[in-house]
C-alpha cells in the first residue's frame, strides 16, 4: 500500500512538474505594439485640473517608445518602455535625479491595462527617498489613455493622474 501511495504521489508531482513547465503565452508583442500605437502628441489635465502635454516616439529600430512628459509644475519627465521577455520594462528618468526601473507583464493579446511594478532604481540611496514606485497606463480608447503614477516616500504613496488624448 506504501508503495502503491508513492507511485501515485510521485505521478502527481511529475505531472505538476510539467503542466507548470509549459510555455506560458507571450503576450509582450502585443503590449509592445499597443504602445507603439501612441506615437505622437497627447494632451491632457490631471485631476486638479492643470495642463498635461505628453509625447510617444518610437525609436532605436522601433524597439523603444519613449515618452516625454510635461506636467504643469513639475520638471520634464522621460520614460522609456521596451520588451523585457514576457513583459514590458519602463525606465524611468526623473527631475529627482533617480531612475525607477518597473515592469508589467500583460496578461492576455487584448491589452487594456499595463501595471508597471518596481524593481529597483539607479541613484536611489534608498527605498525611503521620493521615488516613482508604480505606474498604470490604461488604454481607454486609440485616442484616450490615462496614466496613474505613485511617487513613494518613507513608505507614504501620493498618486498623480494623467488623463490623456491623442491631439488631432
Amino acid at each position: 500500500m506504501i508503495r502503491h501511495t508513492m507511485r501515485v504521489l510521485c505521478a502527481f508531482i511529475v505531472l505538476t512538474i510539467s503542466i507548470s513547465a509549459q510555455k506560458q503565452p507571450n503576450f509582450a508583442p502585443e503590449a509592445y505594439k499597443k504602445l507603439a500605437s501612441l506615437e505622437g502628441d497627447w494632451v491632457g489635465k490631471d485631476e486638479q485640473g492643470e495642463e498635461v502635454k505628453s509625447n510617444f516616439k518610437s525609436a532605436i529600430s522601433n524597439t523603444v517608445v519613449m515618452e516625454t512628459l510635461n506636467a504643469s509644475g513639475m520638471e520634464e519627465m522621460l520614460t522609456l518602455y521596451s520588451v523585457d521577455g514576457d513583459g514590458i520594462s519602463l525606465l524611468h528618468y526623473c527631475p529627482t535625479n533617480n531612475q525607477p526601473h518597473m515592469r508589467a507583464v500583460p496578461s492576455s493579446g487584448n491589452v487594456k491595462q499595463l501595471t508597471f511594478s518596481f524593481l529597483n532604481a539607479g541613484n536611489l540611496p534608498s527605498i525611503a527617498v521620493g521615488h516613482e514606485h508604480k505606474m498604470v497606463l490604461d488604454f481607454e480608447d486609440k485616442d484616450h489613455i490615462t496614466e496613474r503614477w505613485t511617487w513613494q516616500k518613507n513608505g507614504k504613496d501620493t498618486d498623480m493622474v494623467y488623463h490623456l488624448a491623442r491631439k488631432q
